[in-house]
Formats: C-alpha cells, sequence, structure tokens
C-alpha cells in the first residue's frame, strides 16, 4: 500500500498501548485531546508526566489513571485490538476521518471492526423508528437500496426496525454499510442481531468511541447518534415519534452541518408526527432517493478534496474519450488507469493486472470513484 493511502492496520502496540491509556483514563475530553495536539504522539502525551498532564487540565483522577491504568481493562482491549481487522484510529492519527474530526465534540479515538476505509466514504445515515410501519420499512429498504447502487455508503445505528432494514438493504444490493454503535465493539445489541452484525463487520466496519466490553447504557447512544450524524454527510429520516432517537440524529447532524432529509406520512401515523415536525422546523422534505443526492453533492466534493488532500492523489484526469487520458502524477494510479475499461472488472482481475494490493486499490478506487473517473457496480469497476 502507499504510504500515503489511508491504512487498514493496527498500529504498533506502544501506540495503541498509550493511546489505550488514554482513552481508559476517561474524565473530561478537552484536556486529552489538548494532549495529543500538545505531543503529537500518544506516547509521548502519556510519558509526559504528571505536571504537563496538569497543565493542560486534566483533572487527578484523570492524572491517576494515566498513571497507572486499569490493567484488568487495557489486557482487555489490547486483546480485542490483537484480532484481525480490529483497529483503533487516534485523534492524532491521520486516517481519522475528517468529517468526524471537523465535528464537534469529536471522540479522542474510535474502535473499528472491519474495514476503516469505510469511514472515508461518501455515506448517508438512515434512521428511524424501531417499531416501523410496513409501509415505513419499505421505505428504508427502497431508500437505501437507491442510494448504495448510486455508490453512497448506507451507515446507521444497528437499532432495530429502520436501522436494521438500512443495513440490510445496503448488503443485499451489493452496497456498503457501516454501522455506528453505542456499546463496546464486541458487544452485540440488541442480541437478535449478532448475525447483522457481524455480517456487517465482514462487508463493511462497526464503529463505537467505547471500550471494548462496554455493556449498553442509556447515555451512550445519544452520544453514539452524534458520531454517526457527524460521520454522514446527510441524516434521512423514516418515522420518528414526536420523541425519539431519530430525532435527536437529525438535530445533531444540523448542528454539525450536515444535511437532514425527512420523508412525510400520513397525518394519521403516530410514525409521521416527527418527520413532520422536522419539515417544518427546515428539514428538506424528500419523495425519492434522488432529492438526497442532489442535497449532498457539495459536502460530496469536499470530502473528495479531504481524501485526495489524505492520498496525495491526482486532482484531475480527463474522462476517458476520443483522446487518451493525461498521465497521472502516481505511477501508481496511472498503472489502474491502464488496468480498467469499459467492461467491468473484478477485484481479482485488477489485482493481477496491475501487481498492486487489494488494500491499495480499495483506497485508490474510491478516490477515483469521488473524482467521477470511476464507476462501481456489485464490486465491478469501469471507466467512466
Amino acid at each position: 500500500m502507499p504510504s500515503s493511502a489511508p491504512s487498514n492496520t493496527t498500529p504498533s502496540a506502544g501506540h495503541s498501548a498509550a493511546l489505550l491509556t488514554l482513552l481508559i483514563a476517561g474524565g473530561p475530553l478537552l484536556p486529552l485531546r489538548g494532549l495529543l495536539d500538545r505531543f503529537e504522539h500518544p506516547s509521548a502525551a502519556v510519558a509526559a508526566g504528571p505536571e504537563a498532564w496538569r497543565a493542560t487540565g486534566c483533572t487527578p483522577d484523570q492524572c491517576r489513571a494515566l498513571a497507572r491504568p486499569d490493567p484488568a481493562t487495557l489486557e482487555s482491549a489490547q486483546t480485542w485490538l490483537a484480532a484481525t481487522d480490529h483497529h483503533l484510529i487516534g485523534w492524532a492519527d491521520p486516517d481519522y476521518p475528517s468529517l468526524l474530526r471537523d465535528s464537534p465534540n469529536s471522540p479522542l479515538a474510535i474502535f473499528i471492526a472491519g474495514n476503516p476505509t469505510q469511514l472515508w466514504t461518501p455515506a448517508i445515515a438512515i434512521v428511524g423508528s424501531r417499531a416501523p410501519s410496513p409501509g415505513g420499512r419499505d421505505n428504508a429498504r427502497d431508500f437505501a437500496t437507491e442510494l448504495a447502487r448510486n455508490g453512497l455508503t448506507i451507515a446507521s445505528g444497528l437499532a432495530a426496525g429502520i436501522d436494521a432494514a438500512a443495513h440490510r438493504a445496503a448488503l443485499a444490493c451489493g452496497g456498503t454499510t457501516y454501522a455506528v454503535v453505542g456499546t463496546g465493539p464486541d458487544v452485540i445489541y440488541p442480541r437478535h442481531h449478532r448475525e447483522l452484525q457481524a455480517q456487517i463487520a465482514a462487508q463493511g466496519a462497526v464503529v463505537s468511541e467505547y471500550l471494548p466490553g462496554t455493556p449498553p447504557r442509556s447515555g451512550q447512544f445519544p452520544a453514539r447518534n452524534r458520531l454517526l450524524a457527524a460521520l454522514t454527510l446527510g441524516t434521512v429520516v423514516i418515522e420518528a415519534a414526536e420523541r425519539s432517537g431519530a430525532l435527536i440524529t437529525a438535530r445533531l447532524a444540523s448542528e454539525a452541518g450536515r444535511e437532514v432529509f425527512a420523508l412525510p406520512g400520513s397525518i394519521h401515523n403516530p410514525m409521521a408526527l416527527g418527520c413532520h415536525r422536522l419539515i417544518r422546523e427546515g428539514a428538506t422534505l424528500v419523495g425519492r432517493p434522488a432529492d438526497i443526492l442532489e442535497g449532498v453533492a457539495n459536502l460530496a466534493g469536499e470530502l473528495a478534496s479531504a481524501l485526495q488532500s489524505r492520498l496525495q492523489a491526482p486532482i484531475s484526469c480527463a474522462p476517458a474519450g476520443s483522446r487518451p487520458a493525461p498521465a497521472l502524477p502516481d505511477p501508481d494510479y496511472q498503472r489502474l488507469w491502464n488496468a480498467l475499461g469499459f467492461d467491468p472488472t473484478g477485484m481479482d482481475s485488477l489485482i493481477e493486472r496491475t501487481g498492486l494490493t487489494a488494500a491499495s486499490l480499495s483506497s485508490m478506487l474510491l478516490v477515483m470513484e469521488l473524482e467521477g473517473r470511476v464507476s462501481s457496480v456489485h464490486g465491478r469497476y469501469t471507466r467512466n
């Protein structure tokens, strides 16, 4: 993988242990983030000692925890991280998602089970009632399917009802999805979603700001909603009562500068009242997926620019036509471009043609999709 690409490898053991020590310390977020801003590397922040910790505003409890992190908690988290496709990305790491970094109250670090590059893809959050009507469930499925087929990742909170329907629809049509959970990344909640959570981790990502082993607690789910809102280009609410977690996600999305969309429903449906309230308060009324695609186009462009910067990717390339495409600054990108054709090509063929790894190709193809130079359908790629 090119050194500048978002990595899907676990950081060094020392880096991870120091970052976990900061997380175990808990307490106010700003002093801990101040340590990372000041010392850049978690190991240096932990090694700085009590005087430096106090100077950045750490509380006495935080200082004690930084000096002596709970060994059982540390060992449990390190054991989880040692497993394949388990990752920890900290605030100071270059792979920390750009949309999340720019949002209010972004966490010190995130745990990811699955593919961390999913969090750099343009995504839409689909949320709603845990007990939707049949029509609401159908709308979640249909919107998720169409948005996924148009290249957007479907994100949700793995709750029952609308969340689960959106995740399943994205997986069923060959799209991508990730779940932001309000527990540790290893905790199954709700329990009947064991198979779904495993499938999302295998084909997308399960994301959490909580240490492995953290059980479900009511206060953690509003916090989960802020991550979901921040990571995505916009939030679509499909059926929600006047008091619901979906409305919290929508409010947090608005506060983070994201788009909020709501599907109208029958005035006799209590699950439509929350959507109607959002529309009265300024959310965009949507009746078809195309309305959402139009609404997030500008922010998707900003995400593409951030990803190009992270990958040091080429900024422009003329679409294929009667004249040859200009040479790309990065030879690996040029090799990939030459390997692509106008017939759909699978990942195995691209690996064989280019000699690059699947991880490298995934990152590069993502950039080229965001630039509009490549299309992806069911995991096969073509030039535009």
